[in-house]
């Protein structure tokens, strides 16, 4: 490859995950939105907390599938049949792997839909102590299971075009969740009773369309195929193989949220919900950034293992993660030190009341600290699973899920909820710093030059960044009582100057900016 060649993939490269970066930010957008008024009009009441465990189940496959365990399964393989076989046994590949997914998704949304009670049981114990939360979470959990087939399979339309260099429209899938929920949200409760189960129906139905929005792309591409249950293929054996020890590794952060769940159902009314929104918070840097990089990076590793590229396959991770350290860091600090305006400005209408605030801020703070090392999981399990290495992350994830729900354990009862959300955080470093362990001693990963000064440059942007913050954060009187307006531009105009002056540090340190327009420099 000439210079020429290379100088053209860098900026292919960033293009791409500029493209991934910014769907994922409207869709983002889109969710805020959808959020701001689901706690205006239904608040942190018993039916948002068994909705919200609702959603949560196959919100959690969402992310294992779309921006976890199968694209890091499917995409490698793909990318071998894509390197080494010609395109009809690319299709015939698509073909049997589509028809075997969709006969195991097909049965177990049958069986979700059956056994909901049962499975709210397990995820959410507390529940069964009174109230309705435990009967309507059964029943929302049966509208909404069949979310799981279709996002599933819209993962794996979405995992064929990323391989082909098509970014764009699997990256703007989930703004039709938002908006169908919106939709919801203000007209269909109107026509359904009670009302908060129009937002189980949305889910449902979101699902439809976005897997149907991929079919035109798929027939561009000459990617559309039919179907076929085809067990003894090679490549379909491949990609279970990966794939179902990869369910539980690759997602250890999701599962801990679920772990999560469980205990938040014993604490008080409203923990659920104000555990979701926490969530949503911190899954704005996780998904605009995290999952973007990750989702570029993934075809990029695996075609360089493939080519036994090793040094360019380090280089690769090594842009990733100062990337995700460059917005991650900032992020958390944002997070954590200007929570409570955030949970104000985004969430604190309506029926979400102050007390809502002041709870919700405190999980905030303390699951914004594992921030950054839920986004390094992300591209670190991407350099194992681009060489079909499942077993090591896998058995990390066990560690750290066994960490979680010991932590979970100690610190609930002291802490209550936000307890739940630190546990995860602490988890979720292990799990990161045991990842870059091993990838570094088995010389998969050799970290590249000036991490030192790195390291100075963003420290120091984020110190400077994190004062300005906490000097202008205000009190909840003052942001609870602003206008809904008022709330956002003052929160945004803070927002922007903080990263202005984040931006001003590292240049005025002498950051290289330069140094991240291209792939393994």
């Amino acid at each position: 490859m000439n210079a020429a060649q290379v100088v053209e993939k860098r900026q292919s490269f960033l293009r791409s995950t500029s493209l991934v970066s910014l769907m994922t930010f409207c869709s983002r957008l889109f969710g805020f939105a959808r959020d701001m008024l689901l706690a205006q009009i239904f608040g942190a009441q018993e039916g948002m907390d068994a909705f919200y465990l609702a959603f949560r189940i196959p919100n959690f496959m969402r992310r294992l599938f779309a921006e976890g365990a199968f694209s890091q399964a499917f995409v490698p393989v793909l990318a071998q049949y894509q390197q080494k076989h010609g395109f009809d046994e690319v299709k015939v590949f698509l073909a049997r792997v589509s028809g075997c997914l969709g006969l195991v998704l097909f049965l177990v949304t049958i069986l979700g839909m059956i056994g909901a009670p049962w499975i709210v049981k397990i995820f959410a114990p507390g529940f069964e102590t009174g109230g309705l939360r435990a009967t309507w979470a059964s029943q929302m959990l049966s509208i909404t299971f069949p979310y799981l087939m279709f996002i599933s399979l819209t993962a794996m339309a979405g995992a064929a075009l990323n391989t082909y260099g098509y970014f764009g429209v699997p990256a703007f899938t989930p703004v039709i969740l938002n908006l169908v929920m919106i939709g919801a949200a203000v007209w269909g409760r109107h026509w359904i009773s009670p009302s908060v189960f129009a937002l189980a129906w949305g889910v449902m139905i979101a699902g439809f369309l976005q897997f149907f929005l991929q079919v035109p792309f798929l027939a561009h591409k000459h990617l559309l195929v039919a179907p076929k249950v085809v067990w003894s293929d090679p490549g379909v054996k491949r990609v279970l193989k990966l794939m179902v020890p990869a369910l539980f590794g690759v997602s250890v952060a999701q599962v801990n949220l679920l772990v999560d769940t469980m205990f938040a159902s014993f604490l008080p009314v409203g923990s659920v919900t104000w555990l979701y929104y926490t969530d949503r918070l911190t899954d704005f840097p996780l998904g605009v950034f995290g999952v973007a990089i990750a989702t570029v990076i993934l075809p990029h590793l695996s075609k360089k293992h493939a080519s036994k590229e090793h040094d360019q396959f380090s280089k690769t991770l090594d842009w990733g993660l100062r990337m995700i350290l460059l917005v991650g860091i900032p992020a958390a600090v944002g997070l954590i030190v200007f929570a409570m305006p955030l949970v104000a400005s985004c969430f604190g209408y309506g029926k979400f009341l102050e007390a809502d605030i002041y709870q919700t801020q405190k999980s905030l703070m303390t699951l914004s600290f594992g921030v950054p090392a839920f986004m390094v999981i992300k591209v670190l399990a991407s350099g194992f699973y681009s060489k079909q290495n499942i077993k090591t992350p896998v058995k990390i994830g066990a560690f750290a899920m066994l960490v979680n729900s010991i932590l979970c354990a100690a610190l609930i009862i002291p802490l209550k909820h936000a307890g739940l959300t630190l546990a995860s955080s602490l988890a979720g470093y292990f799990n990161a710093g045991a990842l870059l362990f091993l990838l570094h001693r088995r010389k998969i990963y050799i970290p590249e030059a000036h991490w030192l000064r790195f390291a100075i440059q963003v420290g120091i942007a984020n110190i400077l960044m994190g004062v300005y913050l906490y000097l202008i954060k205000g009190d909840m009187a003052y942001w609870y009582h602003l206008k809904v307006s008022m709330r956002l531009s003052v929160l945004l105009m803070h927002v922007s100057i903080a990263a202005f002056i984040y931006l001003l540090s590292l240049w005025s340190c002498g950051f290289n900016f330069k140094e991240f327009r291209g792939l393994g420099r």
